[in-house]
């Protein structure tokens, strides 16, 4: 059983940093595809792979997240995962990769799906602006002390995740970086990536520097086309492993799937408490009552 990754559009694929690493499929957009069409593609991939993580912005337009759910619906398919990314369009791009990098490793469907939400928090995504004034997708509060800061016409740095932060690059702060070795991941839209690649990987102590085209989601994400986005993360697929592989595993519910954390990535389904948990009824039992008496 192998699982495929697939993404809504092509900025969301980045080169691989190593030669073990699967790609992703890009899904066609509904201008450019019908729906009987999007039917057979979806599920040809499942038929192939045996189950499917799909990956999407939060912003992706809502016609395009219908017809994933609408395809779900009508294939029946309890196979098929449908995960939305609060990240900037690079952020998730780079969780994109690192899901691709894990796929490879023995997790269950459940558990590389549920995975999505643990690696999302340890990705620190932002990016340098020219002007932050139409920025309104992160929301960052700043004490009156800090006026001066405010993300008027001047040039910014900004972190959306995973606390968001804002400073001047020309101001001698910094944003607050990880404190785990990272590879950063950048990307230029229209202004010099002296400070990303300088100043902010030298006071980040990043380990290796990866230039990619910059997503076209990019600009209207941050309310501007001149910036350099940035991502940093953990670039090693066996630190990763161990990360994932150390959290705890239950059994949904409802599905049967293995997950981690407090939800199943594919059926939506809460993990309930201990208590409820050892009186609920198993997938299999739930089945032969759903068929009704025997006899």
């Amino acid at each position: 059983m192998s699982i495929a990754i697939a993404v809504t559009s092509t900025g969301l694929v980045l080169p691989p940093t190593d030669q073990h690493t699967p790609g992703a499929h890009v899904l066609t957009s509904p201008d450019q595809q019908d729906f009987p069409a999007a039917l057979d593609e979806i599920g040809r991939l499942i038929n192939q792979h045996g189950y499917l993580i799909v990956v999407y912005p939060t912003t992706t337009p809502l016609p395009f997240v219908q017809r994933l759910h609408a395809v779900r619906a009508m294939l029946e398919t309890d196979r098929m995962a449908l995960l939305p990314s609060a990240l900037p369009p690079l952020g998730t791009a780079v969780l994109v990769r690192q899901l691709r990098q894990l796929s490879v490793c023995d997790f269950s469907p459940g558990v590389l799906g549920a995975s999505t939400r643990l690696l999302a928090h340890y990705i620190y995504a932002g990016a340098l602006l020219a002007s932050g004034g139409k920025l309104s997708r992160v929301p960052i509060t700043l004490p009156a002390s800090q006026e001066g800061v405010r993300p008027t016409g001047r040039s910014c740095a900004v972190l959306a995740g995973p606390t968001p932060q804002l400073v001047r690059p020309d101001g001698g702060a910094t944003l607050t970086g990880p404190q785990f070795s990272t590879a950063l991941t950048y990307a230029t839209g229209g202004l010099g990536s002296e400070w990303v690649t300088g100043t902010l990987a030298r006071r980040w102590q990043v380990q290796a520097l990866h230039p990619v085209p910059l997503p076209a989601e990019s600009g209207s994400w941050w309310a501007t086309g001149k910036l350099v986005e940035f991502a940093a993360a953990i670039p090693d697929v066996s630190l990763l492993y161990q990360m994932v592989s150390s959290m705890r595993q239950e059994a949904c519910h409802w599905c049967g799937l293995t997950l981690i954390g407090d939800r199943c990535a594919f059926c939506a389904s809460p993990l309930m408490p201990l208590e409820q948990r050892q009186r609920a009824i198993t997938p299999s039992n739930r089945r032969a009552l759903a068929s009704g008496p025997v006899g």
